[in-house]
């Protein structure tokens, strides 16, 4: 195994995975904080605000001088975020409201490393089509949509349920990698064979 450079702050395998996919050596140490809005909060905000306390507490439990990234992502309907379905009675009901509808996909990156705090927020906007009750049933029973912000997965078996995309594919998966690329060459993480990263 290589030594890793950054800390991921998260149990998340599709994050892991996104950071190997652009050749990140990193070690996964999870946060554990209440993830609720605070009143009178924004979405945005709060998503923003989320990642970064997650990055910030492995960082300061590690006692780590690696910099640490966080990630929050959440499905917005409605001006609601919602989250992972507590039960198969709420995961079927966030099918049913997602059904045949476009949300937002929220989805905020957070580098805390030897110069601060820096973050960015990736918005997304995704349609799935029309859904029938015996769609959803069968989906949940899958065991797919159990762990996942809106209960479906565009990276697994939820992907047929995608009419359009429009953003970031990765940010929906749960890690913006346009955002996360750009965080992570400004402040000298190694990337895989990859020019320098522009943007941001």
């Amino acid at each position: 195994m290589p030594e890793p450079h950054l800390i991921l702050a998260s149990a998340s395998p599709r994050r892991a995975e996104l950071l190997a996919q652009i050749g990140v050596s990193h070690q996964a140490v999870p946060a554990d904080l209440p993830e609720r809005r605070a009143p009178g909060e924004s979405i945005e905000h709060c998503v923003v605000r989320l990642a970064r306390q997650k990055a910030q507490q492995v960082r300061e439990r590690l006692a780590t001088a690696l910099p640490v990234l966080g990630a929050d992502t959440v499905v917005v309907l409605d001006d609601e975020m919602l989250g992972k379905p507590a039960d198969r009675t709420a995961g079927l009901a966030m099918l049913a409201r997602l059904s045949g509808r476009t949300h937002r996909v929220l989805s905020a990156v957070a580098l805390v490393g030897a110069n601060g705090v820096r973050s960015a927020l990736s918005q997304s906007t995704v349609r799935l089509r029309h859904l029938s009750a015996a769609e959803c049933a069968a989906y949940w029973d899958s065991g797919e949509p159990r762990d996942k912000a809106g209960a479906y997965a565009i990276q697994g078996l939820g992907a047929v349920f995608v009419e359009e995309l429009h953003g970031s594919y990765s940010g929906v998966v749960g890690l913006p990698l346009f955002e996360t690329a750009a965080l992570l060459a400004a402040a000298g993480v190694p990337m895989g064979p990859l020019p320098a990263v522009h943007g941001m």
